[in-house]
């Protein structure tokens, strides 16, 4: 039987720059994530939930199947996981894509055990442009 006990802010880092590695690459390391990972990702409008690495892993290729970067990314230590808010930019035939996520991870056994991912959408480069035209954000 697996327990979910508080964890420490060094496990935290490290599972987020995994996950932060596997947003950017597809690729999973050893560990990341339990086998039983239990996924719930929730993109606009929409829900899709998997059970198992081999499910949750087929939900990121399917929405992001190219590499890409996380060039921002905030993380905060909760009792039982962590919280990581990122920025990720991929290349489309069409030019650069972009999307906003929050990512809540239960930690069970230093392997994150359960995911949950709020996505704001993927962002053209034309929705991308018409931001950048009619909006000026306070913050980056």
């Amino acid at each position: 039987m697996t327990t979910t006990t508080m964890i420490d802010t060094d496990t935290a880092r490290l599972l987020a720059g995994q996950l932060i590695e596997f947003l950017e690459t597809g690729e999973v390391a050893d560990g990341l994530f339990a086998p039983d990972v239990f996924c719930d990702f929730t993109p606009p409008e929409w829900r899709l939930q998997a059970q198992g690495l081999g499910g949750t892993v087929a939900i990121r290729k399917a929405g992001h199947p190219s590499k890409g970067r996380v060039p921002q990314a905030r993380l905060d230590v909760t009792e039982r996981g962590f919280v990581l808010e990122v920025e990720e930019i991929w290349d489309g035939d069409d030019g650069e894509w972009y999307c906003r996520e929050l990512i809540r991870a239960d930690v069970t056994d230093s392997s994150v055990s359960a995911i949950s991912v709020y996505c704001t959408g993927d962002w053209s480069p034309a929705q991308r442009a018409r931001h950048s035209a009619e909006v000026t954000l306070l913050r980056p």
